[in-house]
């Protein structure tokens, strides 16, 4: 997995668990990991990793989920 040195956390004032958790919010803010891989760089099961989510409130769902799902119903003749 990915390896941090003794330098980075002291600077960062944060753990080797705090950091990967942060890393993994920030890249899945950014929409450059996905749910799934954001959870397992946090090393941290979905269903916690949601709740830190939403205590950071940070969205899991955006503008291209909204026009995936319209397209999905309109597939489905539901829309």
């Amino acid at each position: 997995m990915v390896n941090i040195s003794e330098d980075i956390l002291t600077a960062s004032h944060l753990t080797e668990d705090e950091l990967k958790k942060e890393i993994a919010l920030m890249l899945y803010s950014q929409r450059r990991l996905p749910f799934g891989k954001a959870s397992f760089l946090a090393e941290m099961d979905q269903e916690a990793f949601r709740e830190l989510l939403f205590v950071r409130e940070i969205s899991q769902y955006d503008v291209d989920d909204l026009h995936h799902d319209v397209e999905t119903l309109k597939h489905l003749n539901r829309l």
